[in-house]
């Protein structure tokens, strides 16, 4: 058990950073090597700010400097990424007191619930991560096969990858930590139903003895016959 919260604890963490490495890169998407006349040079854009580069190394990058003018869809990508960091790192207190190897969380029971809501935010830090990923993605790719746009087109960037990768990662981890939960929860009931069913029998047995094998050995009940009370 102990074993695999360790586990689930290194997927989420690492899938957590690897969110955040997606959200500060730039290469959200890059310009396609195919339509570009000049190959030499590319374009590419991030959740933040967009960056031209060249061949030999040197690239410039400008920061978008108002939030009102980006598209919703850019920034409905923002907002789910950073929710699903905030999720991660709650989620990562929440596992380091909940987990069986730490001193801090309480008695098991409230470990395994401690335990329960991180697997729960783990899960929803990867929902939120693998949806602004995939809109972003749905949104270049329709631009790309649209016949009516002329202006340069962009593929998939590298972040794209490391975020669904992240995101892959936090829902594994999260789903681990809640499959130990539901496993100490079966633990837990089948060890109350065995101890109440050996008392039942304890009890059981006592009642259906007879009355005579409580006696010492070598003593019997005593007889009366009829007339002994006249």
């Amino acid at each position: 058990m102990t074993g695999m919260q360790i586990f689930a604890l290194i997927f989420c963490i690492a899938g957590t950073g690897a969110v955040i490495g997606a959200i500060v890169s730039n290469e959200w998407k890059v310009t396609s090597r195919a339509s570009s006349v000049i190959t030499a040079t590319w374009v590419f854009q991030g959740l933040w700010m967009n960056c031209a580069g060249n061949a030999l190394g040197s690239y410039h990058c400008r920061p978008h400097l108002t939030i009102f003018r980006v598209e919703g869809f850019l920034q409905a990508c923002r907002a789910l990424m950073i929710t699903s960091i905030c999720l991660g790192f709650f989620g990562s207190i929440c596992a380091f007191a909940g987990m069986k190897c730490t001193r801090i969380g309480g008695n098991n029971q409230m470990k395994a619930k401690i335990v329960c809501l991180a697997g729960m935010l783990f899960i929803l830090s990867g929902i939120c991560s693998l949806a602004a990923c995939s809109l972003y993605a749905h949104k270049t790719t329709s631009e790309y096969f649209d016949p009516t746009i002329v202006t340069a087109k962009y593929e998939l960037g590298a972040a794209l990858f490391v975020g669904w990768a992240g995101s892959v990662l936090c829902l594994v981890g999260g789903l681990i930590f809640c499959c130990t939960f539901s496993f100490n929860n079966v633990t837990q009931r089948s060890g109350y139903r065995y101890a109440t069913a050996s008392s039942n029998s304890f009890h059981t047995q006592t009642r259906s003895k007879d009355p005579s094998k409580l006696m010492h050995h070598g003593e019997s009940l005593p007889t009366y016959n009829k007339n002994s009370y006249v």
